[in-house]
């Protein structure tokens, strides 16, 4: 007597996805994750688009793309293979490449119309994630692990398999010949996430399996939901706007520890929108500063107190060398307008802050002054709207 064996499922909310008409990318590797998802999204149905980012570090990456290519004209796929050609070859390469695999998926999305983006994690990456935020002693946030759905430069990428395993995964792909491809590097023990994977029998027999680790990522992902619907709760009532400064009226004394650093991560997201989250020893250290009452900079960002009141602002030798067209978002949140011309560019106003005479009446800081756009003709300053110098301009705060 045979025994069916339970077919891996994708998350429901991904299945109404692909049967509700919108246009779906994959990102497709040749792992078995990736090609097991490929396999289950093709017979679901739907809009589906294929890529597959070939980072160019294995003589076997080219194949693999190609039989990932192959796979989709069976189905009828389109499918787009990304090339990576930026590694100097210094640095961690596991970082660089995950951060170009994204951009890489983002540009090949947005140029398709595609604003949803599947990716082939499994209840396993899951569970390496979360013993990985462990060893880092992180907090909340970190146990969350990865969420199913997370937004990042306009696009959403989803992650449909995070309650399934490895195996199962593989099991199914085996039971129907499906081939996929194994990348060698995932046995080598230089990094830290093999390590892990390769102790996960020892670390089940103590009772940590993946769904068991899962458990705890859901548990401290509602937690962290919690926690952020608080944090909009407080940015609404005590954040204050000031021409591009963020103002905490609160004391921070107020707040407990976590809503303090919480509220203090919100403001600083808003001034520098391309803020990427300081590492867990350094927000720690930023909230130990503050709490003592001493300004400091972190994240692009100068901290500074004005009495109780703590002021976050843009630190100006973050926006020193960024210079755009004048019809451009400067630093991810500004727009000018005025006469726009060819010769003409933005850059952060800087020392130009010297020929602006009414800046004192802005009631902003000199040094907030300073990181604010200002128009140039070369090394002339035509305008800064900010400071009070030169009319036909304004800025406005916009959405990226």
């Amino acid at each position: 007597m045979s025994v069916k064996r339970h077919q891996p499922q994708c998350a429901p909310g991904f299945v109404a996805l692909l049967q509700g008409g919108t246009p779906v990318g994959l990102a497709v590797s040749g792992g078995g994750d990736s090609i097991a998802l490929l396999h289950l999204a093709a017979a679901i149905g739907g809009r589906i688009s294929v890529a597959s980012v070939d980072h160019g570090l294995r003589a076997s990456s080219a194949d693999e793309c190609a039989m990932v290519a192959d796979i989709c004209a069976g189905y009828g796929l389109p499918h787009q293979t990304l090339r990576w050609t930026g590694w100097d070859r210094r640095g961690n390469l596991q970082d660089q490449a995950r951060k170009a695999r994204y951009g890489l998926l983002g540009n090949w999305a947005r140029a398709q119309g595609i604003a949803d983006i599947a990716l082939g994690h499994t209840a396993d990456d899951q569970a390496e994630t979360i013993i990985m935020a462990l060893v880092r002693g992180a907090g909340v946030d970190g146990l969350a692990g990865m969420a199913p759905v997370t937004a990042r430069d306009g696009l959403r990428f989803h992650r449909p398999l995070l309650d399934v395993t490895r195996d199962a995964l593989r099991a199914h792909l085996t039971a129907r010949g499906h081939l996929w491809c194994d990348d060698p590097s995932n046995d080598d023990p230089r990094y830290e996430r093999i390590r892990i994977r390769q102790a996960a029998g020892a670390l089940a027999d103590l009772g940590l399996t993946p769904q068991a680790l899962g458990q705890v990522a859901q548990n401290m992902g509602a937690a962290a939901a919690a926690l952020d619907r608080q944090t909009g709760d407080l940015s609404r009532a005590y954040l204050l706007h000031q021409h591009g400064d963020v103002l905490i009226t609160l004391p921070l004394q107020a707040l407990s520890q976590e809503q303090a650093r919480r509220l203090v991560l919100a403001a600083m997201g808003q001034v520098n929108r391309h803020l990427a989250a300081p590492r867990r020893d350094e927000q720690l250290r930023l909230m130990r500063t503050l709490l003592d009452g001493q300004g400091t900079t972190l994240g692009g960002c100068l901290l500074s107190f004005e009495g109780p009141v703590l002021r976050v602002s843009r630190e100006p030798k973050a926006v020193a060398d960024l210079i755009l067209p004048t019809d451009a978002i400067w630093d991810g949140r500004w727009r000018l307008s005025g006469p726009h011309a060819p010769d003409l560019a933005l850059g952060a106003l800087g020392a130009g802050i010297d020929l602006c005479p009414d800046s004192r009446d802005t009631g902003l800081p000199r040094r907030s002054l300073q990181a604010t756009p200002a128009v140039w003709r070369a090394d002339a300053l035509i305008s800064a709207p900010l400071a009070g110098f030169g009319a036909g301009w304004s800025a406005q705060i916009v959405a990226e």
